[in-house]
């Protein structure tokens, strides 16, 4: 089921599609279980996983800029008593992340049809490399970005546009998928196509701009994009 945005500027069929990494394409589940390992409760993820965006987003919004992983290690801190080497034995954990199991038939569709495929993340590099690769999904992705290289966190206006100019494509031609209400209201006021489907979130939140296409798994958001009208 998909819903098209309430503007005057209706989408079109994208050239490249960029997806969000963590959650969206990964499933965090090496990350619980090595909190589990340490003692943590396995319901703790989400809130440190919350907190981590809190304390990337208030520092960008302040001006000032952190990585992923000090902001991932600054919530763990304030979440848990686990003393430096345990938290830094649980962000190592990102790099163990794998694809959930929707992601490589939804990649591949997107090739098929000569849609060109990225990653966009302000996670730390390397994190999506590794977990495509450990999901044998590599050859289906163009590149793997990540907004550290321009000290940005993502909703910001100039991550997506980065990742456009980095593309070669006008933002207009360029689609994000995501199961972040917030990393979609992000991309839409910077002129993308958006598409929102939930994995951690039930519904996309109506105080954001109304999402270019709400589609109720990754596979109907894929299908929500290649159905668009050609530019």
């Amino acid at each position: 089921m998909s819903a098209l945005r309430r503007d005057s500027m209706p989408p079109t069929r994208p050239t490249v599609v960029a997806f969000d990494v963590n959650e969206t394409l990964l499933d965090l589940g090496p990350v619980r279980a090595a909190l589990v390992e340490l003692g943590q409760p396995a319901d703790l993820l989400p809130a440190v996983f919350s907190r981590t965006l809190l304390t990337g987003f208030a520092a960008a919004t302040a001006g000032t800029w952190c990585r992923f992983r000090e902001a991932f290690d600054a919530a763990l801190a304030q979440a848990t008593d686990l003393g430096d080497a345990e938290r830094s034995r649980v962000a190592d954990a990102f790099l163990e992340l794998a694809p959930h199991p929707d992601v490589e038939p939804a990649l591949r569709r997107l090739v098929e049809a000569g849609v060109r495929v990225v990653t966009l993340t302000h996670g730390s590099p390397g994190v999506a490399e590794a977990g495509l690769e450990r999901g044998g999904v590599s050859p289906l992705v163009e590149r793997s970005l990540s907004s550290e290289v321009i000290r940005a966190w993502k909703p910001a206006r100039e991550v997506y546009l980065w990742a456009a100019g980095v593309c070669d494509v006008e933002p207009a031609r360029l689609a994000l998928i995501a199961s972040h209400g917030w990393d979609v209201h992000g991309a839409l006021r910077a002129g993308l196509t958006a598409a929102w489907f939930p994995r951690t979130e039930r519904t996309y939140p109506a105080v954001y701009d109304p999402a270019a296409l709400v589609a109720g798994d990754l596979a109907g958001a894929v299908d929500a994009l290649l159905a668009l009208p050609p530019a």
